[in-house]
């Protein structure tokens, strides 16, 4: 992941309702949701879920998929994954250790600072 990469994802997820959708689908992990039911989960109109949907896939951040007559929406594990790394790749001058618990388990995230 690269800076613009980086800065267009940190603008999509600068929202509170895409913020919340982007929450509710890694919640609900690989299988995602349908579009009907992530706008009636974040409270908002389907229009209104549709633009935000379309903010957060252009960004990179979920996928769509069609299920029958439905377009179900998951959030891209490996974006997430790049964008953490991009976000922590300096961490504490190299040592996650010092940086917190969460550095330390993300294994991604340990592998990529000890290169």
């Amino acid at each position: 992941m690269n800076s613009e990469q980086a800065i267009r994802a940190l603008t999509a997820l600068a929202q509170e309702h895409r913020l919340a959708i982007f929450r509710l689908l890694v919640k609900h992990g690989p299988a995602g949701l349908p579009a009907g039911d992530i706008g009636r989960h974040a409270g908002i109109s389907p229009t209104s879920a549709s633009f935000h949907l379309k903010e957060l896939d252009h960004a990179g951040l979920i996928r769509a998929s069609r299920d029958g007559r439905y377009i179900r929406y998951a959030f891209n594990v490996e974006a997430m994954q790049a964008l953490l790394t991009f976000l922590s790749e300096d961490c504490c001058g190299g040592h996650p250790e010092i940086c917190g618990h969460a550095f330390i388990a993300g294994d991604k995230i340990c592998e990529s600072m000890e290169s």
